[in-house]
């Protein structure tokens, strides 16, 4: 055993259904197998940071019927990254630098011995960076996206897509009703997994994603033989990350003193007015956005969420510290954090994905 007494559990970066099921995995694996305590760290790296005021004891009655609810009890931030923060001195100065020793410090001085990090790849970049520093760390994938490298699988991603398909099953009697294309825009990033797969399970007639750069004059001529053959309306699931063949990504925004500062969001605004003037039928853009990120999550994420939570804690008592729970198939493994960060999934062009979507005569704009 690895002279382990005390860990801790934290959250970082968006949320994500399935955070809670995972803090309870580790809070009863801890206690109930090992006999450890376990502390919590509210807000991320931020409490990491600020040390005590942030770090709540966590007992067996605090993750009782948690398993269900979406978010994540100990609360996130996406923006606060250690080595590179900005800080207030006791002077009441602003400065920007590495404070990440301070939470290596607060970490020493709480007696927390290793600690259980789950997040996508900025929360796990900062944890491969305290793996430096001589933490003893393990990494839990997390994101709806499901482009984190290593893993087949990333919890929260079925329930996005469980989300995004509802939502284009009543799409599709507004649809059919009154005769018109509804672009649904869903989230992913610069992967397209959300949209492929939730375009397979809703019936969509064109699925674009960032793998795959779409002419968007085959997309409107797919709506119209699609019409020649009776079909009065058309269903179109675009990632925020599609681009076309001559053209790059919409970008919503930048957020400053964010690790990952690009908000994409907007391209099915752009791709709705194209259509309706290529395809000839009226059409509307419905933006799904953080409605996938939240809610209660599905039966599948929360067994993921379980198993990793569990698998997580094994790893810490077996002294393999630096490393990220991965699913391989129906196994559950482990990569080390330095070969995870910076190699970020993405759907295979001639993937079994796309190779249905093509069987089943889904336009993918190419």
């Amino acid at each position: 055993m690895s002279g382990i007494k005390k860990i801790g559990v934290m959250t970082a970066g968006g949320d994500c259904p399935g955070l809670n099921a995972v803090i309870r995995a580790v809070v009863k694996t801890a206690i109930q197998k090992y006999d450890l305590e376990v502390v919590g760290i509210r807000h991320g790296y931020r409490g990491l940071y600020l040390g005590e005021q942030e770090f709540v004891p966590l007992g067996l009655h605090d993750v009782s019927g948690i398993i269900s609810k979406g978010g994540t009890i100990l609360y996130s931030s996406n923006k606060d990254n250690l080595f590179d923060y900005t800080y207030v001195d006791e002077h009441g100065q602003q400065h920007r630098g590495d404070v990440s020793d301070v939470g290596v410090e607060n970490l020493k001085k709480a007696g927390i011995d290793a600690l259980v990090v789950i997040g996508g790849d900025g929360t796990l970049t900062s944890a491969r960076d305290f793996s430096r520093k001589g933490v003893k760390i393990i990494g839990v994938p997390k994101t709806i996206d499901n482009d984190l490298a290593s893993t087949d699988t990333t919890f929260g991603f079925d329930t996005a897509v469980a989300t995004a398909t509802e939502a284009i099953d009543k799409l599709r009697t507004t649809a059919e009703s009154h005769s018109r294309t509804i672009v649904v825009e869903v989230m992913g990033r610069y992967a397209g997994f959300i949209a492929i797969a939730s375009a397979l399970a809703g019936g969509a007639d064109a699925a674009l994603i960032p793998e795959i750069p779409y002419d968007i004059n085959i997309v409107a001529n797919a709506i119209r033989e699609n019409r020649a053959r009776g079909k009065n309306f058309a269903l179109v699931v675009v990632a925020e990350g599609a681009k076309p063949k001559d053209g790059g990504m919409v970008i919503s925004k930048i957020v400053e003193n964010s690790p990952d500062p690009i908000r994409l969001g907007g391209i099915g605004e752009v791709i709705a007015g194209q259509l309706e003037h290529l395809a000839g039928l009226e059409c509307r853009a419905t933006i799904l956005g953080h409605t996938q990120r939240g809610g209660t999550p599905t039966a599948n994420d929360r067994i993921l969420s379980t198993r990793y939570g569990a698998y997580a804690v094994e790893m810490l008592m077996e002294g393999k510290f630096g490393n990220m729970v991965t699913l391989d198939g129906a196994k559950l493994s482990y990569d080390s954090l330095e070969n995870v960060i910076g190699r970020n999934k993405s759907v295979e062009p001639d993937g079994y994905w796309v190779k249905a979507a093509r069987a089943v005569h889904m336009c993918l704009g190419d």
